[in-house]
């Protein structure tokens, strides 16, 4: 009997939102409970090889307990771009282009431990908002319309976040698409308390489950610091 596999696909209002941190708490969450889980950061920009600890590949490494060394990142990163920018202005830049159906397939046939655990955890990571474009055609919101994953929204608590939000949302209600849970990680300069971001992003959409995250400070393990995120998932 085939064991179950959840796959959660981890996407923000925009760039630098907080990804990255809830996507390694939740691995380091999961693998402290004892439920095998495995992260993967299919596209990175601003990746440097010589010096991986600090990306975002070798962070999801490191919060599952592997070291990041560049050959470890070739695991869970298979499109790889040093500038910071956009995927497809980046893929263009280096002329290595993201062939679109190639990440979706790639999404869709991860690996399984062959350990046969009772139940197994991908956890994806995107690459900046649901808009952000992949190739000349296709966007991150492309991508989980046909990966068909469970969606987790992370937001900030900036000024102009609950805009941001609820437009993410919209958007995502044109393709059929509703995440899970949406996770506010505090903005490191928040114009009102996080708990009335809350309430006001929760009166405008009611029916998903909102959790928050208070601002961890920057260490080598942020993510341990984050307070559990775990009911989301409802495993």
């Amino acid at each position: 009997m085939n064991n179950p596999v959840r796959t959660f696909f981890i996407t923000a209002t925009g760039t630098d939102i907080g990804k990255t941190l809830v996507s390694a708490a939740l691995c380091h969450q999961l693998k402290s409970r004892g439920i095998s889980v495995q992260p993967f950061k299919p596209i990175i920009s601003g990746y440097k090889e010589q010096n991986p600890t600090g990306t975002d590949s070798g962070i999801l490494l490191q919060s599952n307990g592997v070291k990041p060394t560049h050959q470890e990142v070739l695991k869970i990163s298979p499109w790889r771009y040093k500038d910071p920018i956009s995927p497809d202005m980046a893929a263009q830049k280096e002329q290595r282009p993201i062939h679109f159906e190639e990440l979706i397939q790639y999404s869709l046939n991860l690996p399984i431990p062959t350990n046969s655990p009772p139940i197994h955890v991908n956890i994806i990571e995107g690459v900046g908002g649901p808009m952000v474009p992949i190739d000349d055609r296709h966007t991150v919101m492309d991508w989980m319309v046909r990966l068909k994953a469970e969606i987790i929204l992370v937001t900030g608590s900036y000024l102009g976040t609950i805009s941001h939000t609820l437009t993410t949302l919209k958007a995502m209600e044109q393709y059929h698409l509703s995440p899970i849970g949406i996770i506010i990680s505090e903005s490191k300069v928040s114009p009102v308390p996080l708990k009335q971001t809350a309430e006001t992003i929760t009166r405008f959409a009611p029916k998903i489950p909102l959790i928050t995250i208070p601002r961890v400070s920057v260490s080598t393990k942020s993510w341990t610091k984050v307070p559990d995120l775990l009911c989301l998932l409802k495993l």
